[in-house]
């Protein structure tokens, strides 16, 4: 037992203290191990370190080890003073800009006679009169002298290595935003709804707001200590984003889609889109992109973190195949899909002709696939049914 609580301390570090007991168990002696749960820096087994997803064990990237390491500290990365800059590094229009857009939303209560250095001292964005590193991103004359992958690339693909069009947004994080905005509205197909008399509707190709809501979650969200740029890739029948940092522990990309835990990689920049009305609420983010989506008749985004980045990808398609193979359907299913979107509908016959396979077999394919929501029916019993795409 000594042997046993050395070997765990030795292993450990910072160093544990395990609990050990002997006791008897069905005409046994046990060793029973106790180690208390840990909160705040992170601990590493023989200089490696875990994390636990579902029943194993994987070991953590260097982002997800920083990102425990500040959060520990209750300081985020955004929040230090970013060395050999001072306040001659931001531009003040910029800020007197912003401060307006906070009066506007009434958020933050500001003292009448406060001036605007009184007003970045209380968000934290200058300390003694001092430029944090979130200062020289949202108000910086010239952020990528500090930060050199802190832009945009945005560009529109026919296939991964076909480029037609390319943009890069630079300057403070603001501006990008408008910058890729701007890009989209002069990119994106339209189409003009008339809803009676004069009156119209434009409908865009993908919603603006589920596009403004994934660049934002880009500026707030990404690693800036990483050499990665973030990219903005449309192409035909879809739109990828990417950025550098995945998701914080213990967010999950399935919990993405339900209101959640804000846990902004960068606080300082997070609660500056707040308090200027660029973010609504905390952590509803992802839900508010998911929810335009639907709205517009669009399926639901795809959420990708791994390799210490992030992904959101827009598709105009519903169920590609990816989507499908990830429901655990099988090929056979998948063909069922894919012959309903050439032919805008499949019936029990032409099922049976096109897989090679039986009634029943086709029945209850096809009763699978309107249980996971994927096809609906219509028409009466027998023959008459035919099985569509289920969409919102």
């Amino acid at each position: 037992m000594e042997d046993i609580a050395n070997r765990i301390q030795d292993a450990a570090d910072p160093r544990i203290q395990p609990s050990i007991s002997l006791i008897d168990y069905d005409k046994k002696k046990i060793i029973v191990i106790y180690i208390a749960p840990r909160t705040g820096v992170p601990l590493s087994i023989r200089g490696r370190y875990f994390r636990r997803v579902g029943r194993s064990n994987q070991r953590m990237s260097h982002d997800e080890i920083m990102q425990r390491i500040t959060t520990s500290t209750g300081i985020s990365w955004d929040a230090h003073i970013e060395p050999n800059s001072t306040l001659n590094d931001i531009d003040f229009d910029k800020v007197n800009a912003f401060i307006q857009k906070i009066k506007e939303k009434g958020r933050l209560p500001i003292p009448q006679n406060a001036t605007d250095k009184d007003i970045l001292r209380k968000l934290k964005i200058i300390l003694d009169d001092l430029p944090t590193r979130a200062a020289i991103l949202l108000f910086g004359k010239n952020p990528n002298t500090f930060f050199p992958s802190a832009f945009l690339k945005i560009g529109r693909f026919r296939s991964p290595t076909h480029i037609v069009d390319d943009r890069e947004a630079h300057g403070a994080l603001i501006e990008q935003l408008d910058i890729a905005l701007s890009w989209f509205r002069e990119r994106l197909e339209t189409e003009f709804i008339i809803k009676g008399g004069a009156e119209r509707e434009v409908r865009w190709e993908y919603p603006l707001n589920a596009i403004r809501e994934a660049i934002i979650n880009v500026l707030c969200h990404r690693d800036y200590t990483s050499l990665a740029h973030s990219q903005i890739r449309l192409y035909d029948d879809h739109l990828d984003i990417w950025n550098s940092g995945g998701l914080p522990t213990p967010l999950t990309t399935e919990i993405l889609f339900q209101e959640h835990d804000s846990i902004p990689r960068n606080r300082i920049i997070a609660e500056a889109f707040f308090y200027s009305g660029l973010i609504e609420r905390w952590g509803s983010g992802t839900v508010r992109i998911v929810e335009e989506l639907l709205a517009a008749h669009l399926p639901i985004p795809q959420f990708e973190s791994k390799s210490g980045r992030f992904r959101v990808t827009f598709s105009k398609e519903f169920f590609t195949e990816e989507q499908l193979k990830k429901l655990g359907l099988s090929q056979r299913q998948i063909k069922a899909i894919s012959y309903v979107k050439a032919h805008g509908s499949i019936s029990n016959s032409e099922y049976q002709k096109i897989a090679e396979i039986s009634e029943r077999t086709a029945t209850r394919d096809l009763n699978l696939l309107k249980e996971k929501d994927i096809l609906m029916s219509e028409g009466t019993a027998g023959r008459g049914i035919i099985y569509r795409i289920k969409t919102p």
